[in-house]
């Protein structure tokens, strides 16, 4: 057996690095595994609207393991009193950062006066804010957008983030894309709006005193580590979920951390008992293990573990079996070549 990751002691609150909010994706067990490879990245939940978070199972929605600090919670809403209220509920959670959504496009979400469709209305954003930062100690930060439709020159941006100030917010995430509200989906305003990385930059320089986390496009380390100087820190999205190991070298290379980088089939390993605690809990494994699926990406055995997983977990009488089964189809021949 491998030498098991320690999650005795949680890092400090730092956004030099941080995992963005993703719906479907972000759940506490990918949290979870993705704490298991790095320590220090700030771990993000997925969004939840503030109605929600004041009328439904708090437990289901916002619950989390306590390893997974550092976490923010992510609000969705635009109602000051709603979101105080939420902040108030997330605050007793223990989040470490409470953060107002202002970038998502999606229909859905816009229909319900949440996300990207924000920018429009700055002063609204503006009261949310404050709002949410009266009513708890916790730090209220923003994710935004650059601009949306036609409302998209630097002036529009600067005015924003103007507001954001003003309002006590001092560090604010901004997804170096505009969103296109009519007529792109969320997953090509991810991809169609071309990056403007400057913009963010001339918003550091312009508000020196406020915290620029930039986010879109980060794929590679050596490539992320480039925009450091010009911004505070780095947000990073999909490229986490769909290659977890990406984030094996961030302790080290990004946050400067002594010491090796985890082993793979340790992470492998320690996530097992986490498994066993989340179906004692009476949570299937198919909601666990999905996370799981591209844990050994590019590793000799890893198409019949994927297989393995993909063809067994959602079975009705699935167990935590299932993932023992499945690392054993990796074989000896991965286990050199997971470690790395």
């Amino acid at each position: 057996m491998s030498e098991t990751p320690s999650l005795s002691a949680p890092a400090p609150l730092s956004r030099r690095l941080s995992i963005a909010p993703m719906m479907a994706y972000t759940t506490r067990d990918f949290r979870y595994l993705a704490r298991l490879i790095t320590r220090r990245t700030l771990l993000y939940t997925e969004m939840v609207v503030a109605p929600a978070v004041i009328h439904g199972d708090r437990e289901k929605l916002l619950g989390f393991d306590a390893a997974e600090h550092p976490l923010a919670v992510q609000l969705g809403g635009s109602d000051p009193e709603q979101l105080a209220e939420a902040a108030r509920v997330c605050a007793d959670f223990g989040y470490d950062e409470i953060n107002l959504n202002v970038g998502c496009p999606s229909d859905r979400v816009q229909q319900g006066k949440i996300g990207a469709v924000l920018m429009a209305e700055p002063d609204q954003v503006a009261r949310c804010v404050e709002a949410m930062a009266a009513a708890t100690s916790v730090p209220v930060t923003v994710k935004t957008r650059i601009g949306i439709d036609d409302q998209d020159d630097y002036a529009f941006l600067h005015r924003f983030v103007g507001h954001m100030d003003d309002a006590g917010c001092r560090s604010l995430t901004i997804h170096a894309r505009k969103a296109i509200l009519d007529g792109l989906s969320p997953k090509e305003n991810r991809d169609i709006p071309p990056l403007i990385y400057e913009r963010a930059y001339a918003i550091k320089q312009d508000f020196p005193h406020l915290e620029i986390i930039l986010n879109g496009g980060l794929k590679d380390i050596d490539g992320m580590l480039g925009h450091l100087g010009q911004v505070d820190g780095l947000m990073v999205g999909r490229e986490a979920y769909m290659n977890p190991w990406f984030l094996a070298d961030v302790d080290t290379r990004v946050f400067g951390e002594p010491g090796p980088a985890p082993e793979r089939m340790a992470v492998a390993e320690a996530f097992l008992p986490y498994l066993e605690r989340r179906y004692a809990a009476g949570v299937h494994p198919k909601h666990v293990l999905r996370h799981a699926l591209n844990l050994f990406q590019a590793v000799p055995g890893a198409r019949a573990y994927r297989r393995h997983l993909s063809e067994n977990a959602h079975k009705a009488d699935a167990t935590p079996r299932v993932y023992e089964e499945a690392l054993a189809l990796l074989g000896e021949r991965a286990l050199g070549y997971a470690a790395s």
